[in-house]
């Protein structure tokens, strides 16, 4: 029990005093340019409210899968990042794009419009592209960069 206590006296590099701000602003841009590409695959592809939003749900599908690709990629290609690199791409443009609220909102109204079927459908089809996206990323990502492992280390 020690140990592990012992584990939680360092703290993340990004939780010292100043520091947040950066990260803040970093996460707020990046969040804006997601949120507007989200909003204009929307208006290429629209969906009336009580209609299954495909659009929502292929935005989150390739924002999960791009996450996977980005934090695999930053972590086996370039560790040494600047540190606004994750929080801007990740929480921030990605986080922005894909839209866990707007699709719940939409199974929300096709309830409302008595469409429990779609709504069913869309909740569980999007958590289960979202699951599979971001596998897929990470998976084929380690499979482009990372090589054989075992070779590279030696074993």
């Amino acid at each position: 029990m020690l140990q592990k206590m012992a584990l939680h006296t360092r703290t993340h590099p990004d939780h010292h005093p100043g520091v947040q701000r950066s990260v803040v602003a970093a996460v707020a841009v990046g969040g804006a340019a997601g949120a507007a590409a989200r909003y204009g695959a929307e208006l290429l592809w629209p969906t009336g409210p009580t209609d299954f939003s495909w659009t929502i749900l292929l935005v989150n599908a390739v924002g999960c899968f791009l996450m996977g690709v980005l934090m695999v990629t930053l972590k086996l290609r370039f560790p040494s990042a600047p540190r606004l690199v994750s929080p801007f791409l990740g929480t921030g443009v990605l986080g922005g794009f894909t839209s866990f609220s707007h699709y719940t909102d939409g199974v929300r109204q096709l309830y409302e419009a008595d469409r429990p079927g779609y709504a069913t459908g869309g909740l569980l089809l999007t958590v289960v592209a979202a699951l599979a996206g971001v596998t897929a990323g990470a998976l084929g990502a380690h499979a482009v960069l990372g090589g054989d492992r075992r070779a590279r280390d030696g074993a």
